[in-house]
């Protein structure tokens, strides 16, 4: 179990790993999309598992960005976040953006690389902040 002061570079990480599997998920699903009713996989990767994807991506998106901004005060992970959920939101919720199959995939991708993409860079500032924290420390 991590302690509580790193909780927040586990919260990144597993960020991180959400969103990239998050947009493997959106990539690869138009090419496997023929085989899944003969592998019975069309209940897990269904609406309702897309759903609570992106429900989850939220959750732990802005719990962890707001975290981290509050340790390093970088503004460039919230706003990646936030431009990466509004795309997931807007791929599940507009019906011509989630019945277009295409452009479903590259929406749900696209926006599932920001919010991986912005886990690293807050997971990055956090490192700086703990290292010039650290420098900071010895100094006195």
């Amino acid at each position: 179990m991590p302690s509580k002061k790193n909780v927040h570079l586990y919260l990144d990480r597993l960020g991180s790993t959400g969103a990239l599997l998050c947009a493997i998920h959106c990539a690869l699903l138009p090419l496997v999309i023929v085989l899944l009713p003969s592998l019975g996989l069309v209940a897990w990767l269904g609406e309702g598992f897309e759903q609570a994807f992106v429900v989850a991506a939220t959750l732990l998106g802005l719990f962890s960005m707001v975290w981290g901004y509050r340790r390093h005060h970088v503004v460039r992970p919230l706003q990646l976040v936030m431009l990466g959920l509004s795309g997931l939101w807007a791929g599940m919720l507009i019906e011509s953006l989630h019945h277009s199959f295409a452009l479903h995939a590259a929406v749900m991708t696209a926006s599932g690389s920001l919010v991986a993409l912005a886990h690293y860079f807050n997971l990055k500032f956090n490192g700086l902040y703990a290292v010039s924290a650290v420098r900071t420390t010895t100094k006195q």
